[in-house]
């Protein structure tokens, strides 16, 4: 496998060990996972609603939506992935497309065959502990999404946002005040809040007046890091990013 290949499911593996505890043959089976890289153009969905895939889409570079829809047609973003995440996970167990996938920007994707996933997972139970734990941390996302959405006024929406992307992006929150890249427009947020292009704007000029976020195109300058949590109501246990080692579970016993 290209050496390319190998650091980006190294970025994965890093993702599922900060969580689960694997050893080192463990390990080594999903860095010798099989894939195929592609890039996708911004605005394209690489999975259609209803599709039935065949393998799962790991994101090595760009932002990636998931998308929903009425019967209508309208579309709501319910999720939007970063690099190292492993968009469609779910799909090695259920492979129709329950939501389409649309890079919102140039997004570079690797793809796993489901095939290759389930043998290493047969072979190392404990690997299925970990992708099990790894989707039950999207599911707490989009938990919160969902209260975020439903339950918080506009500015609360937004600041959320923003520092939910800040803490997935790994920006250098212990500054207080500092740059992270954001490659979404301001539909996008809309799309992505509930809410309409016209009122994110005035969102987002409160915010900057604030001295809390100025939100340009193509980066997010925080000011007051503290500040926008407050706006926000985010407290970023949901994302378990900072487990600690001895916080860390296994139920399979190695071998």
């Amino acid at each position: 496998m290209p050496r390319s290949e190998t650091r980006n499911l190294q970025a994965f593996l890093d993702r599922l060990t900060s969580r689960s505890v694997l050893t080192g043959e463990e390990q080594q089976a999903i860095l010798d996972l099989p894939t195929h890289a592609e890039q996708v153009d911004a605005n394209s969905d690489f999975v259609g609603l209803g599709e039935i895939v065949d393998h799962v889409s790991l994101i090595v570079s760009g932002l990636v939506g998931r998308f929903d829809q009425n019967s209508e047609g309208s579309r709501q973003i319910t999720a939007i992935h970063v690099a190292g995440d492993m968009t469609n996970l779910h799909s090695v167990v259920q492979p129709q497309a329950t939501s389409a996938l649309q890079a919102l920007s140039v997004a570079t994707i690797l793809s796993i065959p489901h095939s290759a996933i389930r043998a290493a997972t047969a072979r190392h139970p404990a690997l299925a502990e970990a992708l099990w734990r790894d989707c039950m941390v999207d599911a707490a996302i989009l938990s919160q999404w969902v209260v975020n959405v439903g339950r918080c006024h506009a500015r609360t929406r937004i600041a959320h946002l923003l520092c939910e992307m800040a803490t997935r992006l790994k920006a250098p929150v212990e500054r207080e005040a500092f740059t992270f890249p954001f490659l979404v427009t301001q539909t996008q947020i809309a799309d992505a809040t509930g809410l309409t292009s016209v009122h994110v704007n005035r969102v987002l000029k409160v915010l900057r007046l604030e001295g809390l976020v100025d939100v340009q195109r193509r980066a997010v300058v925080v000011q007051d890091w503290d500040g926008l949590m407050v706006a926000g109501d985010f407290d970023p246990n949901y994302l378990q990013m900072n487990i600690q080692p001895e916080e860390r579970l296994r139920i399979v016993r190695p071998i």
